[in-house]
């Protein structure tokens, strides 16, 4: 695997294979769970609550967003990250650590094919798209450079949800890794 960071220029020119990613029926590259900062690991199952979210993440104890009374935000339970996306500004493996996203799936996260309140199976459990948007956070500049992140948020990008997707758990239920994501 390439150690260099991404450049804008590659990332453009990737931006017609992502968009061209699967809008439903979309095969899951990993799930990932993560019970404490930068604490990882990739099960080949997990479970989804609505209570929650991934019982055992740090969602209900640290969550990065919470709702004006201080509950966590439920629109944050989950997050879907293209595998395109991935794959492209994820170079070093070995010495940069996983974008740490619930799930890594080849879907099309755009606004176009997932608007607000689109409800995803995800195995025996089902999401709903989020209203809060994943415009990658300072760790993932510092993980996959200065161009991933502006890539995300450049005009015109925001509504192409190239960071992916935050969801909450509508139906509890259990997603595996053979599983793949259906838009309802």
């Amino acid at each position: 695997m390439r150690s260099d960071p991404v450049m804008l220029p590659e990332l453009m020119a990737a931006l017609p294979h992502v968009l061209a990613a699967p809008r439903t029926d979309a095969p899951i590259g990993s799930l990932c769970f993560r019970p404490g900062f930068n604490a990882r690991s990739f099960p080949t199952e997990l479970t989804l609550t609505r209570d929650q979210g991934v019982p055992g993440e740090r969602w209900l104890t640290a969550p990065w967003l919470r709702l004006d009374d201080g509950r966590p935000h439920p629109g944050i339970q989950v997050s879907i990250l293209p595998q395109r996306v991935m794959d492209l500004v994820w170079r070093d493996r070995e010495g940069t650590p996983h974008p740490g996203d619930t799930i890594v799936a080849d879907l099309n996260t755009s606004e176009e094919n997932l608007p607000e309140g689109t409800r995803i199976k995800a195995g025996t459990a089902v999401l709903r798209v989020s209203s809060v948007f994943n415009d990658g956070c300072v760790k993932w500049r510092a993980r996959y450079g200065e161009a991933a992140k502006q890539w995300i948020t450049m005009a015109d990008h925001p509504r192409l949800r190239l960071r992916g997707i935050l969801c909450s758990v509508e139906v509890d239920g259990v997603i595996r890794l053979t599983d793949r994501l259906q838009v309802l």
